[in-house]
């Protein structure tokens, strides 16, 4: 139920206790500008909501009782990312004011049987990860997923190379029944953007072209601030398109000097001179088909990430000296590998959930989805984007 009374001045004392921190009556009606007793009302309403817990309080040092005080209560839900790929499930857990709380990773869902048995795996993975920091999941208050395929505004899969099963299956819709509560997907790639976009490398850029390459090449647009999805929500999905060579059907990357990726990486710097060639043509080639998109939106920011975009010194510095004699123009556009690697399509789900269901979250209209603080220790990130591990990477589109 949302909470009633003056809407925004509740919303906008909840946004200061959430973002900035415990405050007093008083503080919060100087901090925003409004009466004391619009601060009161508000306080109520939050209080009676569950949102707000007192604070401790704080003891200026003078004679009487101190001012109560009050803190957000972010403990009070949760909300749930799910990265759902064929080689890795990945489970992040967000209280209400977008600390990470916990993650974990488990194995995908290529063994399962079907459709039905992918899915099913998918729901025990969240449901084991609530389970190992005792949390229910009648405190589940929003899921936000991530799956390679497109998939319309309501959840429905419409069509996915990866997990073909799916194609045409409301996912969200089965979710939604699983875990009693709103439930927002969207492509993987796409969302990798959004967590760039919204707590990593891209946090001041507001048009942003995110690039994954890794087995495959994918693409996710940011412009104007906003994930772009298209009328058909198909933004993005030009990687088998704008790359020549590449598998036009699923857009995975050949390689003809090696079996794989790694393996390429290995003998180019090893000296190899097929390898080497082989590698300088795919690079000058993902210069052309980046120089292509960025032409057709002028980004500010152009974010590589994927299994390889690690590799620095033979796939990143490379590329950004290949970029400007394709793109022929007197400004450069800054190529920058993606801070938050494998994790990041787990986190932008994470953020999905929060920006589509912040009403029913917070029970508030108009609440913005908080900023996300990951785990400050990610054992995953120097694993997952090593060059040498680009064929274990998930790619989501």
């Amino acid at each position: 139920m949302a909470v009633t009374g003056p809407l925004s001045i509740v919303a906008r004392s909840a946004l200061q206790l959430r973002d900035v921190g415990p405050a007093t009556v008083n503080e919060l009606s100087r901090s925003l500008e409004i009466s004391r007793t619009s601060v009161e009302n508000a306080v109520t309403a939050l209080g009676d909501s569950g949102l707000i817990v007192d604070a401790p309080a704080q003891n200026g040092g003078g004679a009487g009782r101190p001012a109560r005080r009050y803190s957000f209560h972010a403990a009070a839900g949760t909300v749930v990312g799910v990265d759902i790929g064929v080689a890795s499930v990945r489970v992040v857990l967000a209280d209400l004011a977008g600390a990470v709380i916990a993650q974990r990773s488990y194995t995908g869902v290529e063994a399962q049987r079907d459709g039905a048995s992918k899915l099913a795996a998918v729901i025990d993975d969240v449901r084991r990860t609530l389970a190992a920091v005792s949390i229910p999941s009648s405190k589940v208050r929003a899921v936000g997923v991530s799956l390679p395929g497109i998939v319309d505004d309501s959840g429905r899969v419409t069509t996915s190379v990866v997990i073909p099963e799916w194609s045409g299956i409301d996912i969200g819709s089965q979710l939604r029944q699983a875990f009693d509560c709103p439930v927002a997907v969207d492509n993987g790639v796409r969302l990798a953007a959004v967590a760039e976009h919204h707590l990593g490398v891209a946090q001041l850029v507001d048009d942003v072209i995110y690039l994954s390459v890794g087995n495959r090449i994918a693409m996710g647009l940011i412009l104007g601030g906003h994930p772009r999805r298209g009328i058909h929500n198909a933004a993005g999905d030009i990687g088998r398109l704008a790359f020549r060579g590449l598998n036009t059907e699923t857009g995975q990357i050949s390689w003809r000097s090696a079996p794989t990726a790694a393996e390429v990486f290995a003998l180019a710097r090893d000296g190899d001179a097929t390898a080497r060639h082989e590698l300088d043509a795919f690079i000058d080639e993902l210069a052309h088909g980046i120089a292509t998109l960025s032409m057709t939106v002028d980004p500010a920011m152009i974010v590589i990430g994927g299994g390889l975009s690690a590799a620095h010194e033979q796939l990143l510095d490379p590329l950004r000296a290949a970029l400007p004699g394709h793109l022929g123009l007197p400004f450069q556009v800054p190529v920058v590998e993606a801070r938050l690697g494998a994790e990041a399509a787990a986190h932008g789900a994470v953020v999905h959930g929060f920006q589509r269901h912040a009403a029913e979250i917070y029970g508030i209209e108009g609440m913005p989805a908080p900023p996300i603080t990951p785990l400050s220790h990610d054992p995953a990130r120097a694993d997952d984007t090593d060059p040498a591990r680009a064929g274990d990477t998930e790619e989501k589109q």
